[in-house]
């Protein structure tokens, strides 16, 4: 109360009184004079300045209110996994670039299959391993275009907060960020959902469904026929499929989701998206839990190696394993459709 009308006084004898600005903030040069004012009248009352030392946490802030933006949104939550990304952009950079990154995957195999008549290939006479090698170039190909078109739309909006498509090597084993501590709860954690979920769908239809349609299924003659397929295979499925699937679906779709809605509701919509566009209906449910795992692990982390390495270990770990079985005589197809 005291220095509230010491305030009033000094502003009613001040030669340059303060002018409020929108942001609520005060002139900093009366804000100075009163300052000055205030120790001298201070030091002038004892007995008032060790009143007020007393109660100084309780009065200072209501003297000069620099910064009134409220700070109690879900953003600076104490729980890492429920705060949401500073998005930039409006849902119309959102949709059109989803549009674009969708054409982008479709004109990219488009105008390979174009090509490569015009090339002298022919895809039915070449041997595995140089299907191989030609699917590894595609998907090569589709990263670089999807990820061009990612990444010019946000360069656009530089400067950008420093978490989005964040990739950064240090600190892996920290308690809170730490990717690679996460990427390994994430993947413990997927594993165990996704078996849950195929005992729960097998014992809810009481059949397998079908999965000839399955891209897994397509590369059957690849697996295990020699070692340079191989190495394309887990190419392809443990490096440039996480790179390109999280980047869009987590670094870019998930995040720009939290804009308008709670984090964990993006992480169910993204993991919900990243499944439909596997186009295998049969995996709907396990592909699902896959993206919800995903999505909680960047949450927790805003680091997207963190779901790029569980996503990479389980792609690479399926294949290895079904060479392995190969390998052993055992028949991968019908253990695929078995399982």
């Amino acid at each position: 109360m005291v220095l509230n009308l010491m305030f009033i006084a000094s502003s009613l004898h001040s030669p340059s009184p303060c002018t409020l600005f929108s942001s609520h903030k005060l002139c900093w040069s009366s804000f100075k004079t009163i300052s000055k004012q205030s120790h001298a009248f201070l030091h002038r009352n004892p007995s008032l300045q060790r009143h007020l030392s007393l109660g100084s946490k309780r009065v200072l802030p209501s003297v000069c209110f620099f910064n009134t933006e409220d700070k109690s949104d879900s953003k600076e939550s104490g729980w890492p996994i429920l705060r949401r990304w500073e998005v930039p952009w409006e849902w119309q950079t959102v949709s059109l670039t989803s549009l674009a990154c969708g054409f982008g995957f479709v004109l990219a195999g488009l105008t390979e299959a174009i090509a490569l008549p015009y090339l002298g290939i022919k895809p039915d006479v070449l041997s595995l391993d140089d299907k191989a090698e030609i699917l590894l170039l595609d998907q090569s190909i589709t990263t670089a275009v999807v990820l061009g078109i990612i990444y010019s739309v946000a360069n656009t909006f530089q400067p950008l907060p420093e978490d989005f498509f964040k990739y950064d090597l240090r600190e892996p084993f920290n308690l809170q960020k730490g990717w690679l501590l996460w990427a390994g709860v994430g993947l413990a954690g997927a594993i165990l959902a996704i078996s849950l979920t195929g005992v729960a769908v097998s014992f809810f239809n009481g059949e397998t469904p079908q999965r000839e349609t399955d891209a897994l299924v397509r590369l059957l003659p690849l697996i295990g026929s020699s070692n340079l397929s191989t190495a394309c295979l887990v190419g392809i499925t443990g490096v440039l499929a996480p790179l390109l699937e999280e980047t869009v679906f987590r670094g870019f779709f998930m995040t720009s989701l939290t804009k308008w809605v709670p984090t964990p509701v993006a992480v169910v919509i993204s993991a919900a998206l990243f499944a439909l566009a596997h186009l295998t209906p049969g995996e709907f449910p396990q592909l699902f839990v896959l993206g919800t795992a995903l999505g909680f692990s960047y949450a927790q982390t805003h680091n997207l190696l963190t779901p790029i390495t569980i996503h990479s270990f389980w792609n690479s770990g399926v294949i290895l394993l079904l060479t392995f079985l190969q390998l052993q005589g055992y028949d991968i197809r019908e253990l695929l459709q078995a399982t």
